[in-house]
This record gives C-alpha cells, structure tokens and sequence, in this order.
C-alpha cells in the first residue's frame, strides 16, 4: 500500500470510526511486518515511574540537564520555561561534566542536555561541545541533544562529540510556529536545522507536538511530510499537555483518537521509521487511552507507558522491553 502524507493524511484525520479502524489496522500490520513483535517500552529516570510490570533499576540512570536552568528567551505559548524545572541545571561545562561523572559512577547509561533557547531559537550548546566529547569518550555514557535550531558550527561540534541523538521540535505551519514559537518562517529553519545535523552524519529523532494549536490540529501532516524528506533515525510524537501559568493553561488536549490518527499518518507515511509515542503528554484516563491508540496506530514504542498499555499490546501480541532510557535512542533497539 502506498500512502503520501500529504495527500492521504487528511483522510486518516478525517475518517469515520470504522474507517479509522482500517487505516490503524493496516498501520499494525504495517509495523509488525517491519519490525517485529518487540515493544519498547521507556522510562527515563528523570521521572517518576512505577507499573506492576516495571521498576526502573535507579534514578541516576538516564537523568534530564539543563545547560540553560530554567532560563527561555523564546517564551513559547505553551510552556514559558515552565518544562525546564524538571530538568537539572547545569549551567557551565564543568558542572555539566561532574553531573554526568555522578552519574557515570552509580552505574548510569546516560543523560539528556537540553535547555532553554535564545530569541532565535538555538539551545547555547556550542561551549559545552568538548565536555560533551569527554563524557562520550571519557565516561561511555550515551548523549541525546535535544538542540533547537542549530547553525554549522554547533552541528559539528555536536558530530564531533559523538552524540547519539539530536531532538529537534518540528512544525509544519509557519502561522503557527510564529504565534506558539515565536520563530518567524519556522518550517523551513527546522527542515534546514535537520539537514545540517543529518550532514553530519547525527542520528536525528524529530519530534511533533500534536495540539501545538491550542488543542487542536493544525499542521501535524505537514510536519511529518517535512521530516519525511529527510533521514531520520526515529520519530517521537508528543502531545500537548497543558502546563500551568501558561497562556495554554485550561484548554482542552487533543483527544487521544486524535494523537492516534496522527501517528498512523506517522506510520504508513514513513513505514521504516521507528515510531515513539513520547513522555509529554497528559496523565491520567487520557494517557491510558492514548497509549491504546499509540499500539494500535503501529508504534514501536511507549515512554512512561501505562500498565494498561503494556497489556493492550501484549493483547495484540507483541513483547514488551523495558529499558530505563529516553525513548529516542530506538533506533539503537531496532538496528
């Protein structure tokens, strides 16, 4: 079966229940046929996360750093710097080196750099790019970015370093990434910060926020075409969560059935890509039925994934994995 993003898409977002219910079968069918029965299942330490089917071993395993604290000159609508206090501030190379040191030390597997961004959109990574290089070689931990938009100079010095992921928000609707973002001409700087990272030879796992339109959908299929033009190593779809003291704060999430025709657009339109259903997205009731969704649109994996997730898949026959790492480093399960 052959399927355009672009063009069959919509009719994935717009189709009756029963209709759905195909398309997401065909997406299944899809996913088993190319990667198995495995079910890879994510729990970054960086949260807390217990199931009857999981413990995560200890919680210096994979850990969240911020190079900028909780410092954001962009501002977005839905976030204002809020999500960066769950990650822990690291604030110079040399305190970025001794938290990954700690970590390397209580028998950890690696950490995720993150931080907030400058008005155009770049995380301030370039100085941190030799002690980055150090706690690959030096420490053996695996390194996932998530960057921003990023120039030549901070790509290389990210290839130089050996990291195992880039992550890089996409948006498909330039409107959007304006208002939201605050990135004029968003669309083409992220397909451009994707081609410059994947010239470096970088693994690149994308990410789509789906609601990023105040809960609802807008430029989702356009984000997935964009990044399908390129080479990416995964695909993590996330979903808005609205934080508080945020413009977005009381609005309703896209539904989980929403979520879920997305990422059936996200598999039958790129049918070798790993797919994740990523760690933001809402709790409770939402989560639970989100998940479904996720299995059933083909995912190959869940982070933080529910108990009733993990028996939804089990019910379509697949085998959960636990790994107590950040799901963008898939592509390294799968290979």
């Amino acid at each position: 079966m052959t399927f355009d993003i672009l063009t069959d898409g919509p009719s994935v977002l717009n189709s009756n229940p029963s209709e759905l219910d195909k398309w997401a079968d065909e997406a299944f069918h899809v996913r088993v046929g190319s990667f198995g029965k495995k079910l890879l299942c994510y729990s970054p330490t960086a949260y807390p996360y217990e199931i009857a089917d999981h413990r995560p071993r200890h919680s210096d395993n994979f850990v969240s750093l911020s190079v900028t604290g909780t410092s954001c000159s962009l501002g977005c609508e839905h976030c204002k710097g809020r999500l960066l206090t769950g990650m822990e501030p690291t604030l110079t190379p040399d305190s970025l080196y001794e938290r990954c040191l700690r970590v390397a030390e209580a028998g950890g597997e690696g950490v995720l750099i993150s931080g907030g961004s400058d008005s155009a959109g770049h995380v301030p990574l370039l100085r941190f790019g030799e002690i980055i290089k150090r706690v690959k070689t030096e420490l053996e931990l695996a390194v996932v970015v998530h960057t921003g938009l990023v120039d030549r100079e901070t790509a290389a010095s990210l290839a130089a370093a050996g990291i195992d992921a880039a992550m890089l928000d996409v948006i498909g609707d330039a409107e959007l990434s304006e208002e939201v973002y605050h990135i004029p001409d968003g669309p083409r700087k992220m397909r451009e910060s994707l081609d410059i990272l994947e010239g470096q030879g970088i693994p690149t796992v994308p990410h789509v926020l789906v609601g990023l339109d105040y809960g609802s959908l807008k430029g989702e299929i356009e984000a997935l075409d964009m990044i399908s033009q390129g080479t990416p190593s995964a695909l993590v779809i996330i979903a808005l969560s609205p934080v508080r003291r945020t413009p977005m704060e009381g609005i309703l999430p896209p539904t989980p059935e929403e979520i879920g025709r997305v990422m059936v657009c996200a598999r039958l339109g790129m049918k070798r890509v790993p797919l994740l259903l990523g760690c933001a997205r809402p709790l409770g009731p939402h989560k639970i039925e989100t998940d479904r969704h996720a299995i059933s649109a083909g995912a190959n994996g869940i982070a933080l994934i529910s108990q009733e997730g993990v028996d939804h898949g089990r019910s379509r026959g697949l085998e959960p994995v636990f790994r107590d790492v950040c799901c963008s480093l898939a592509y390294q399960a799968i290979e």
